[in-house]
């Protein structure tokens, strides 16, 4: 449950906010590097699109189901 209520936290603090990349974030230091690694645009489906695409609206509940029940599976196996 930590888990799931921090991801949007996290996310917001380097620079996946919910209106965009955050100028002098290392979220924008992540997509100089993607778009410089792909001719200028950063590809669909990449690390730093799919961060964007999490940290913009949250976490979805299918999301947020994978991420309680593998946060469980390692509490138990713990």
């Amino acid at each position: 449950a930590v888990v799931v209520g921090s991801v949007p936290v996290v996310l917001s603090a380097i620079g996946f906010t919910g209106t965009g990349i955050a100028a002098s974030s290392i979220a924008a230091k992540m997509m100089s590097s993607a778009a410089i690694a792909n001719g200028g645009g950063v590809a669909a489906g990449s690390l730093v699109a799919t961060l964007q695409s999490v940290g913009k609206p949250g976490l979805s509940l299918a999301s947020k189901a994978i991420l309680a029940s593998v946060g469980f599976t390692f509490g138990a196996l713990a």
